[in-house]
């Protein structure tokens, strides 16, 4: 199952065939049910089903957006995405493409209020499971948006994009407080996730080189620190099976190679400087704040917005280190097993923390690789 989730997101990002890059979409769909509706939590049948319908409901979205594009002005279907990229399209035969897919990427992406399957997948699924959701299909939908949205839809985009920074904005601070009041570890994680997907909608929003290419690279800096603040939680279940931070505490003492992880990673997801989760954040915040397209106003409501999360990010995530690793709730614990990270779990841990340290102090290395395809994006007039 997990070799077939592979499969779909490799396909789903490497293909140049919309009609394919569907059939991608769905397919990955098929193992993601299956791994959590076999071997999640209790409410594992309840969160599956969720799953299915959210992302089910959205992809039937996506193909009428496919079939729409690739049989439109000819009787001979083209779903290559480089011819499609050159053609033009009436407004509101654009806007309404434009809709189609949107929707589609809103619910993986995921973007309030279509956002509520989650939750609710991450808190009953493996943590294996949940290192691929948070690190790699989440960012499908974010994929989407830029490749097919700003892309083949430029007129469109320039119309949406304010809405876009508006629910980004407004994404950020529901989601961080949110996050606050949830008890379930990975529910905590999984809301912070949600608000971080707000500076990705910001930066696509904004229209510029800066803003672009600091939403890519949020897509890649958050795939590596949620994926590793899900292991990190997975593994810490494992050893004392507990999910609550209410009945947490004290764990620092017994496990303090996984505290330090635990801890460094959440530093990274709060924006620390030098990480990559601050450079990301602060490239999208200069692309904002540098968009001719935009009045003052119109970028201190967001800007504002984006400070107010900002603000909210440090205080859930050091009271969920708080009420995991202080205190000496732990030691009460009937059959706990206190034996720290193996050296598997730390090579593990390590790895992905080499490249969240690395893009933040050498960020330059991820985007020269996106920076010329960011230009023939916004290359097109609409966007000038």
């Amino acid at each position: 199952m997990m070799l077939a989730m592979y499969s779909g997101q490799i396909g789903l990002f490497s293909s140049q065939d919309l009609l394919l890059f569907f059939f991608m979409w769905e397919f990955e769909l098929i193992p993601v049910y299956l791994l959590l509706s076999m071997w999640g939590g209790k409410k594992r049948l309840y969160s599956a089903t969720k799953f299915i319908l959210y992302t089910g409901g959205g992809s039937l979205f996506l193909l009428l957006g496919v079939l729409g594009i690739g049989f439109y002005g000819s009787t001979e279907a083209t779903f290559h995405f480089e011819i499609l990229a050159n053609q033009s399209y009436p407004l509101a035969f654009e806007i309404l493409l434009y809709i189609g897919f949107f929707i589609a990427f809103a619910v993986k992406l995921p973007i309030i209020p279509l956002h509520t399957w989650l939750p609710d997948t991450h808190g009953e699924a493996h943590y294996s499971t949940c290192m691929l959701l948070a690190g790699i299909l989440l960012k499908m939908g974010a994929y989407g948006l830029v490749r097919m949205n700003m892309e083949l839809f430029p007129h469109a985009h320039s119309i949406f994009s304010p809405w876009l920074m508006l629910v980004g904005a407004m994404q950020i601070i529901y989601a961080a407080s949110t996050s606050l009041g949830q008890q379930n570890l990975k529910k905590r994680i999984a809301y912070s996730s949600v608000s971080h997907m707000g500076f990705i909608l910001i930066g696509i929003g904004s229209i510029t080189d800066i803003g672009l290419n600091g939403a890519l690279l949020q897509i890649i800096s958050h795939g590596f620190i949620g994926a590793a603040l899900f292991f990190l939680a997975g593994t810490t279940y494992d050893r004392i099976r507990l999910l609550y931070l209410d009945k947490m505490g004290g764990i620092a003492i017994p496990m303090p190679k996984i505290f330090t992880m635990f801890s460094s990673f959440s530093m990274a997801s709060l924006a620390l400087p030098g990480m990559s989760g601050f450079v990301s954040e602060l490239i999208v915040f200069f692309g904002l704040i540098t968009s001719p397209k935009y009045l003052l106003i119109t970028k201190v409501l967001i800007t504002f917005g984006m400070s107010i999360g900002m603000i909210l990010t440090p205080i859930f995530l050091l009271s969920m280190l708080r009420q995991m690793f202080y205190g000496y709730k732990i030691f009460n614990v009937p059959n706990s097993y206190f034996f720290d990270s193996g050296p598997r779990e730390l090579f593990l841990s390590i790895s992905i923390f080499l490249p969240v340290l690395g893009i933040g102090m050498y960020p330059d290395f991820i985007l020269s690789l996106s920076v010329e395809k960011v230009e023939v994006i916004l290359s097109n007039s609409f966007y000038k």
